[in-house]
């Protein structure tokens, strides 16, 4: 544990003066330590704690000068998060050490740091109840009934009082609650509230300031609740009460304001963090390379590992060698130096004369062999290894792979892999556990070389004959064996050691640690790697030593047994690491008779690492009773490439006395040594490691760059260079020069020698006495903003944070992932079944708080997972690389989720400063300066068209028809079985007509509006002729949907409002359904007008039609709701109705013997026209497919496409889109029942929006197989002031494609780029501009022309566009200059349309019909939908296609804002579990892509964001929805 220094728990909590700890007598300190140790092993009651821990300190409260005696409360609140609960407060006698040195401070600290904070709120993540419920594999977590979820209407914030009411239900919050929030916020006892997170502390905040509440406080909760009123949104929305406390903690800033940031003429370029000025600097000179004494010769030393131990198995057979112990402890088999001899030898000429594959001996020396052995059979293992040695086979021991699925084992592959094993040892026991495959073999890992399996206990080996000997040579420069190594990014490197690096390593550890022959040691480390490799199985066979081997099984049993062996055996040196020592301790209160006085040396193995110094402290505070010497403590430090770096002597040699510094924080992130800073909460007390190996020669470089020697007062990274080392990388050259093969250069350049060193991966420094001092690893360093941060520190604090009840002490993870071009910090932890989630909430919150204190970093992402669910390195411990993969993957499922980017995100671009205004005539003068026209378009000349039927009114088109072709088809329904449902020629359409005439003239005047409520289908049409024959104006509504009248009749019942309908026409069945019970329950339903069903109408007819006195009148209405919410009709006179129906005769050349397949809704803008009106324009038959039908048979467009050979056809995105992920999969069967697209030459998607690229191309590909052209898609585009604006057509050239730059669209700009290049964007373009329009681009704000390829409002003018809006209000006045404005310069006189949609026009190098060059249209996206965001202007689909693609199971994805934060909606489609892994990678993608901060998380369930008919997002439906709590999420994150 990092440890930090701060004055004494009193002194903290009072701050009266340094000299109040004085005031408490030593014995009172060293009882209240037992009290505190007694408490944390529950040996006694929190209560029974309280009362001692009062009592003792009653005599001393008023001694405290100056202290309010109310005090002593306050004091116990907090007690239990201000007193560390560790297990190693228990003080030494006061003259042990210098106080500062003290190492049980660390949780002082942090407390102290936390209480500067006074609790700032934060809105806590709300989760639907069934996520809560998650099983972990092997703790199954009970529903949690104490969670705030039942009860998320009142967030209960610790400290708040009791009585706090919770507002879930109420139409208005109880105003106790807001009275008790501002309260809270004059409390005096902040301090209490604010570090307590016990029961206890709550109440403490019923002290007296509670009983002054003024009238000015009543006046200001009032204020409060007035201001929440006023917002806009209901209160007792729990949604918006969280947003708005996420907006005040991200009101008040933290930070000092930034400083400018750097714009680079690249668009806009990320803030680049400039060094700070004052930022420490190292001022020392240049560190001289450090040696280690000479090696000494010892006498009679053995040539080489193998010749000793053929010299002890001969001279001293009997003599134990290793002993092994079962899961209960007891010693099961001791193997002596003798039977190892006999072993080794019958392994060797087995594997060299037993196996053979096709009469060849499979193995050759040099051959690599894998070792597979379990961590509890250490025999098995030093017999596989010393015979590989014997028999000049290089073993690479590797973990036992327990299932197909091991964290890191596909590494562990790739490694065998390349080092070309072939064969695996292993014993019998392990051999039955690996998992098999159906033949029964051991299965084949994923990402492993195929492997033989040998298992090598006796009854497999053979006897070799009495004329085999194996060859024994000296030591020699060949691999000895391969170690494997884990990278920080996960991937698995092994390291060579030759035989003569082994051979000085055993040489270097005899002398360094003083080993004697026949010594006694008892290893708890893994005998397959490192430190248990190089002390428990090579230098003891050396020495002769008798090792002990305690398996970590056993210790995860009785953490006590390594102490109990080297009490039994009398041991003189443990080889141990730090978390031994920390789980004896929690276990040695039992264990009275052990002694440790034979131990000459306790080699703590991790000893480099910043934690294990208080392990060391505490282990010697309680053991030292039990005869251990505080000298005996030897921490090390090591790496597999340069094996052991340095190690504190046994305190025999006569060495200076250990070392300990402590180092300020701040300066170590800038890689800089400064001693005890005065900020006394951020200081890291480090030990040494002892001095540099025998023959060695040390030396400090810089981390990155060239590697320089560090000056004498810097951190950098430790190099090597001494004969006992790791060789290379196996297979992996380059990475062996830049680590193996360093050359460290002096400040002038020269090279410090010409012996290349080692890189160790430890950083560290030299210092006093010529200790060595490491201060973190590479792998756990961390580089934020320039500074440096050690994840092990990071871990450190996050375990000082009181109470640690909520989740497990060793399983906190903690690595950085690059977000925007910098590191950000992550911290992992698993959380104890029995924490509530707002226990795990608060923890959360005030670790991040501590973090921030004490590195002044900030935290990115702080996850909590369930137990036992992060992956497991081998022998305990977190797979870091694997748990950072699941992360960035998704696939890391945690429970609980808080993410701070608008903290940890400083280098987000400059937001966009407006240009003051250029003028409309600057910008035309720029433009022609540069050379650039103005971007105008227009379609065919219609006046050079002959047309034989130029009717002026539709309805008499339709009458000529019936008399000159009246039995020629004009419409066909199918149903959902592909039958024809109904028919109508143009003599019975006109008859049909009449009939509704007929009784709509008695009843109804001239003039009159006609609502008509029908399903799709030829009743709607003819009733609609009805009503023009009458006179009347028709107003098309899409029925109600019978299964949801809730949301469905409102919207029928405003439209027939809004219209001034005065009369409905519909069908019996309709008619029943607005006059039902169900539609009582959502509507008033005596309120509708007259309704009259239309199914048994008399056959009689009207002897004259009614003509329209002008062109200009009205014909009919066309309602439809906006993607942005907004129900608007406008009017479509005569004139515009037959001029649309011209258009689009001309563009798709339809004539009488034409047919085309619609498979669109027939309410409104185009998907009216094409359903109603131009077949009786043009004559041509139209297939009908009601897009509802598709719903229970996906592929019936298709097939009528098919059957009736249809050369044009047009749908919608959502039929599109439904026949992609219907029908994807089953283009071969739909091929065996003769589908073929073919025919078809032009199929449209009829749209308002953008098109979108990705459907159609997918369309395009999945049914290119059944002969849909590539040609053949496209789209069209209409909005409110003009339904048909462009669409493709028959003629004219194929839809052009452009990719442009989405961040200068994001700037109004168009900046043209290649496909593929990084930000781009595809944009195609919407079909041609129809016959009779013209289109122009204006900015937005001068109404000024743009020019070509600019990006601007797009405005059309043409004798289609509607009139006006038609609103209820007569707010025409506002929408006006939608439909006639002109433009401020240039052509003055046109009168235009706004579309309200961004866009702009580029001339492309085709030709049109006409011959002209044809200029394409691309349209952007809506004015009304973007999102105006740090300046700049956002297309929510730009941000949604970001998000849907981050992860597998987003299936669908909104966003809208709120109050200037983003609300990012998704859709899961997978298992409640995966809700939380998208919360960071949709704050991830949306910050790297967009450059913007997500503030709200929604995770939902699929189906609920609200699509219109078209298939368009109805993001504002969505907001209110949201906003109103409407949407049952499954977890909403408030993004810190």
């Amino acid at each position: 544990m990092a440890e930090r220094t701060s004055s004494g728990l009193l002194t903290m909590m009072l701050e009266p003066t340094p000299a109040v700890a004085m005031t408490l007598p030593a014995e009172v300190r060293e009882k209240l330590a037992e009290l505190e140790l007694e408490l944390s092993e529950g040996d006694i009651t929190q209560k029974g704690y309280e009362k001692k821990r009062s009592k003792l300190l009653a005599p001393y409260i008023p001694q405290i000068q100056g202290v309010d005696p109310s005090i002593d409360n306050r004091i116990q609140a907090s007690s239990q998060a201000v007193l560390p609960s560790s297990k190693h407060n228990r003080s030494r006698a006061a003259n042990a050490r210098d106080e500062r040195f003290r190492s049980d401070i660390h949780t002082e600290a942090v407390q102290a740091a936390l209480a500067k904070y006074k609790e700032r709120k934060m809105p806590m993540p709300s989760k639907r109840r069934s996520v809560l419920v998650q099983s972990s594999v092997e703790a199954c977590t009970p529903p949690d009934t104490s969670s705030a979820s039942e009860d998320e209407g009142s967030l209960r914030w610790q400290g708040r009082l009791a009585t706090s009411t919770p507002y879930q239900g109420h139409s208005h919050p109880a105003v106790e609650h807001w009275f008790n929030r501002v309260i809270q916020g004059s409390s005096t006892s902040s301090s209490a509230s604010s570090t307590s997170s016990h029961t206890g502390g709550r109440s403490a905040t019923n002290s007296s300031a509670h009983q002054a509440l003024n009238a000015n406080a009543a006046a200001t909760a009032l204020a409060d609740l007035m201001a929440h009123t006023q917002l806009g949104v209901p209160v007792s929305s729990r949604v918006s009460n969280k947003i708005q406390q996420l907006l005040n903690t991200l009101k008040r800033p933290k930070r000092p304001p930034l400083r400018e940031f750097f714009v680079d003429d690249f668009e806009e370029l990320l803030d680049v963090q400039q060094p700070d000025p004052n930022q420490p600097r190292p001022e020392g000179q240049q560190m001289s390379p450090l040696e280690g004494e000479p090696l000494r010769g010892i006498t009679n030393w053995p040539a080489s590992l193998p010749v000793a131990l053929q010299r002890w198995g001969t001279t001293h057979p009997k003599s134990p060698c290793l002993t092994a112990l079962d899961n209960a402890g007891k010693p099961v088999y001791t193997l002596t130096y003798g039977k190892l001899w006999t072993r080794c030898q019958k392994l060797a000429y087995t594997l060299l004369n037993k196996l053979s594959s096709r009469n060849e001996p499979l193995l050759m020396p040099g051959d690599r062999v894998a070792l597979v052995f379990p961590n509890n059979d250490p025999v098995m293992f030093m017999v596989a290894f010393y015979g590989c040695l014997l028999a000049e086979l290089v073993p690479v021991p590797i973990e036992v792979p327990l299932t197909r699925k091991d964290a890191g084992s596909q590494q562990i592959g790739f490694l065998l892999g390349s080092c070309g094993v072939t064969l695996a040892l292993t014993t019998d026991a392990c051999q039955k556990g690996l998992p098999k495959a159906q033949t029964g073999e051991v299965a084949t890992f994923k990402g492993w070389p195929r492997l033989l399996w040998f298992v090598t206990d006796g009854k497999h080996v053979a006897k070799p004959p009495k004329d085999w000997q194996p060859s024994i040579r000296e030591a020699s420069n060949d691999i000895a064996y391969i170690e494997y190594k884990t990278s920080k990014e996960g991937s698995t490197m092994g390291i060579t050691v030759s035989h003569s690096a082994m051979l000085a390593h055993c040489h270097a550890l005899t002398e360094a640690c003083g080993y004697t022959e026949g010594e006694t040691m008892t290893n708890v480390l893994d005998f397959k790697r490192e430190a248990g490799l190089w002390h428990g199985v090579l230098t003891s066979v050396m020495n002769r030593m008798h090792v002990i081997s305690i398996p970590y099984f056993l210790m995860k049993v009785n953490p006590l047994s390594w102490i109990q062996k080297v009490h039994t055996y009398k041991a003189r040196v443990a080889v141990v690491k730090s978390r031994d020592m920390h789980w004896s301790l929690l276990a040695q209160r039992d264990q009275k008779n052990i002694s440790l006085s034979s131990l000459r040396m306790l080699i703590v193995a991790d000893g480099a690492n910043p934690w294990s110094i208080s392990s060391c402290d505490a282990f010697l505070n309680v053991f030292q009773a039990r005869g251990l010497r505080p000298e005996v403590i030897c921490p090390c430090a090591s790496s597999s490439e340069a094996m052991t770096v340095a190690i504190r002597r046994p305190p025999e040699m006569g060495v200076p006395p250990p070392g300990k510094a402590v180092l300020s924080m701040g300066g170590l992130s800038h890689s800089v040594i400064r001693v005890d800073s005065e900020e006394k909460l951020s200081v890291l007390t480090v030990q040494d490691v002892g001095q540099v190996m025998p023959g060695a020669v040390i030396c400090v470089v810089r981390v990155e760059g060239t590697p320089y020697l560090c000056q004498t007062d810097e951190v950098g990274e430790i190099c090597v260079s001494s004969k006992n080392s790791g060789l290379a990388y196996y297979g992996l050259p380059g990475m062996t020069k830049n680590i193996f093969e360093t050359v460290p250069l002096k400040a002038s350049g020269a090279p410090l020698s010409d012996r290349p060193f080692i890189r160790t991966s430890l950083l560290g420094f030299v210092g006093p006495d010529n200790l060595l001092f490491v201060v973190g690893k590479m792998d756990g360093l961390m580089v934020v903003s320039g500074r440096r941060h050690n994840a092990d520190d990071v871990v450190a604090t996050a375990l000082a944070v009181e109470p640690m009840k909520f989740v497990y002490r060793g399983r906190i993870a903690v690595f950085s992932v690059s977000v925007l071009h910098d590191e950000r910090i992550v911290v992992v932890a698993e959380q104890r079944p029995d924490a509530s989630e707002e226990d795990s909430f608060q923890w959360m919150s005030r670790v991040l708080q501590a973090i921030d204190s004490i590195h002044q970093v900030g935290v990115y992402c702080l996850a909590l997972v369930p137990a036992n669910m992060l992956p497991k390195a081998p022998l305990g411990g977190i797979h870091i690389s694997e748990t950072k993969q699941r992360f960035l993957e998704g696939a890391l499922h945690p429970c609980n989720v808080l993410m701070c980017p608008h903290t940890c995100v400083t280098n987000l671009p400059k937001p966009r400063q407006k240009q003051p205004e250029v003028g409309p005539a600057s910008m035309i003068v720029g433009n022609l300066v540069a050379g650039k026209r103005i971007a105008q378009a227009c379609g065919r000349d219609l006046g050079q068209f002959e047309d034989n039927d130029q009717f002026l009114y539709i309805q008499d088109v339709l009458q000529w028809r019936a008399q000159a072709t009246p039995d020629h088809p004009l419409f066909l329904v199918l149903n959902s079985k592909g039958a024809v449902a109904s028919t109508a020629s143009c003599l019975q359409l006109h008859k049909r007509a009449e009939r509704v005439a007929a009784a709509l003239m008695g009843r109804l005047n001239t003039g009159d509006h006609v609502a008509l409520v029908y399903p799709p289908g030829i009743d709607l049409i003819a009733t609609f002729y009805g009503c023009l024959y009458a006179g009347c104006v028709p107003v098309t509504v899409r029925p109600p949907h019978p299964q949801n009248l809730a949301t469905t009749l409102p919207t029928v019942k405003m439209i027939v409002e809004v219209s001034k309908s005065v009369c409905i026409l519909t069908t019996q069945a309709i008619m029943k359904l607005l006059k039902s019970k169900d539609a009582a329950a959502a509507v008033d339903i005596k309120s509708w007008p007259t309704v009259l069903d239309t199914d048994d109408l008399p056959r009689k007819k009207n002897n004259q039609m009614y003509k329209p006195p002008t062109p200009e009148m009205l014909a009919y209405l066309d309602f439809s709701v906006s993607t942005t919410g907004i129900l608007a009709g406008v009017k479509m006179s005569h004139s515009a109705t037959s001029a649309l129906c011209r258009s689009i005769k001309l563009q798709c050349e339809l004539y009488p013997s034409r047919q085309i397949a619609i498979c669109l809704d027939p309410y409104c803008g185009l998907g009216f026209a094409l359903w109603c009106l131009c077949s009786v324009y043009s004559g041509h038959q139209s297939i009908l497919v009601p897009p509802l039908e598709l719903e229970s048979n996906v592929s019936l467009w298709l097939t009528a496409v098919s059957q009736y050979k249809v050369r044009i056809t047009f749908c919608s995105y959502s039929v599109m889109e439904m026949c992609t992920k219907g029908l994807g999969t089953q283009t071969e069967a739909l091929r065996l029942r003769n589908l073929n697209l073919s025919c078809v030459r032009t199929c449209m998607v009829v749209a308002e929006e953008r098109p979108r690229m990705s459907l159609t191309q997918s369309f395009s590909k999945i049914f290119k197989d059944l002969g849909l052209s590539p040609r053949a898609v496209s789209t069209t585009f209409g909005c409110r002031v003009n339904v048909a604006i462009c669409l493709q057509g028959t003629a004219g050239p194929d839809p052009t494609t452009v990719y442009v730059d989405m961040r200068a669209l994001r700037h109004d700009r168009v900046r043209l780029v290649e496909k593929g290049s990084p930000h781009s964007l595809p944009l195609m373009e919407s079909g041609k501009i129809l016959p009779g329009m013209k289109v122009i681009i204006a900015n937005t704000e001068t109404k000024g022309p743009l020019g070509d390829s600019h990006l601007g409002e797009i405005w059309v003018s043409g004798p289609h566009n509607a009139t006006g809006y038609y609103t209820v209000y007569g707010e025409e006045a506002l929408h006006a200059d939608h439909f006639n404005t002109k433009l401020s310069f240039g052509d003055t006189q046109t009168v235009w349309a706004r579309t309200g949609y961004l866009g702009f026009l580029r001339r492309t190098e085709l030709t049109d019909a006409s011959g002209e060059r044809h200029d394409a249209l691309y349209v952007v996206g809506s004015l009304d939908e973007t999102l105006e965001l740090r300046g700049m202007r956002y297309h929510p689909i730009d941000i949604e296609t970001s998000v849907i693609r981050s992860h597998k199971s987003i299936a669908e994805c909104a966003v809208f804002t709120w109050t200037n934060l983003l609300v990012v909606v998704v859709e899961l489609e997978g298992s409640e579990q995966e809700a939380l892994d998208l919360v960071a990678l949709v704050t991830n993608v949306v910050l790297e892509e967009h450059y913007l901060i997500v503030g709200v998380v929604v995770v939902v369930d699929p189906g609920v964001i609200p699509i219109n008919s078209r298939g368009e997002k109805q993001r504002m439906h969505l907001r209110d929805g949201f906003l109103a709590d409407q949407l049952d999420p499954i977890y909403v994150a408030y993004n810190m």
